[in-house]
């Protein structure tokens, strides 16, 4: 072997890469001149691939693995450089190293707001943002589509391009589920799939895989989610309503002691009470409000037209306790209500006939 034989044997080129960063997908690698030696170590690590472009045109795509660079480990740049009988000399070609591995956690969201049409709302304008993951499916195509003669092409430079194709398929996905947006935080994971799926055939186009989304939240401006409280809150106001009403006629089927009838009376008085206060117009002015002693127990409160009414029933007689703000000490009804007293008709004569 001579002298040059053995020079060349020792300074044999190796062409790799150790990515040092996260958000790399490809890099190419810096020869001065281009010129590659014949011979050369080509070491591609798992998720790694090494592309060759010849004078603009891909050529061969290695996988993982270590490569001697001859003839026979890249069969279409030999067909392109016309090496069919042999070659021996440095070359000229481009090396792209493509990152393979899976980018997690980049970011979707949408900027404004966006219009759907809600089953139960109408059309509503909501926002939302999540999050979804990538990797290459396709080196060549990536170079060609959207990295092109990139030396250190990033995802800083693709993130935003994905990110618009998932807000673009937002809607439709939202209106074809019909799923109303006040319960779609239980078909987060289900829509995220939906998506995904829609959106393949795009990411395809740019050699990308879309291989997981996640949408994190999606929310409606603040004064219709306020309405929507509110409506709540009034709907469970009107069923406790509806509920005291029920167990006050239940009572009076089922002869219902009095105090048990003035007990329910007070429940549903302090039901309607809060329903009223719930309401954003201007509350009732306070009326005059009376207790009533029933055994050892207050009962109430009850206003005038309550205290009339059980007045005329029977369930209040002039010798019965009661007070009201403003009063030191029990009286006697008779005393305080004397008035009302006045305007009652007495019992009818038994005897009468």
């Amino acid at each position: 072997m001579g002298l040059f034989d053995w020079l060349r044997g020792q300074f044999i080129d190796v062409i790799e890469w150790l990515d040092k960063s996260n958000d790399t997908i490809i890099y190419r690698f810096d020869r001065a001149g281009n010129e590659i030696k014949y011979g050369a170590k080509l070491i591609v690590r798992e998720s790694q691939q090494a592309v060759f472009v010849n004078e603009g045109e891909i050529a061969d795509v290695l996988g993982p693995g270590i490569y001697e660079l001859e003839t026979k480990n890249l069969p279409l740049l030999t067909n392109l450089q016309h090496w069919d009988h042999g070659f021996e000399s440095p070359f000229k070609a481009e090396v792209y190293f493509v990152n393979t591995k899976r980018f997690s956690d980049l970011k979707w969201g949408t900027k404004n707001p966006i219009i759907i049409k809600d089953p139960m709302l109408g059309p509503v304008r909501v926002k939302a943002f999540g999050t979804y993951e990538i990797r290459v499916k396709d080196a060549a195509k990536v170079i060609k589509e959207v990295a092109g003669t990139d030396g250190l092409f990033t995802l800083d430079e693709v993130d935003e391009r994905l990110s618009n194709l998932i807000v673009s398929k937002l809607p439709e996905v939202l209106a074809k589920s019909g799923i109303s947006v006040i319960e779609l935080a239980k078909h987060y994971r289900e829509l995220g799939e939906r998506i995904k799926d829609e959106l393949q055939p795009f990411f395809n186009e740019y050699g990308f895989s879309l291989e997981k989304l996640l949408i994190e939240n999606i929310s409606l401006p603040k004064e219709v989610e306020k309405a929507i409280d509110e409506y709540s809150s009034m709907k469970v106001l009107k069923d406790m309503d509806q509920y005291l009403k029920f167990k006050s006629a239940e009572g009076i089927s089922k002869g219902g002691s009095g105090s048990e009838l003035l007990g329910l009376g007070a429940g549903l008085a302090a039901a309607n009470h809060l329903f009223e206060n719930s309401s954003q117009t201007p509350p009732p002015i306070p009326k005059e409000q009376f207790y009533i002693a029933r055994g050892d127990e207050p009962m109430g409160p009850f206003t005038k037209e309550q205290v009339k009414e059980l007045i005329l029933k029977g369930d209040i007689n002039k010798d019965t306790l009661v007070w009201k703000e403003g009063m030191k000490e029990w009286k006697k009804a008779g005393e305080v209500l004397s008035e009302i007293f006045k305007k009652v008709p007495p019992p009818l004569d038994e005897d009468r006939g």
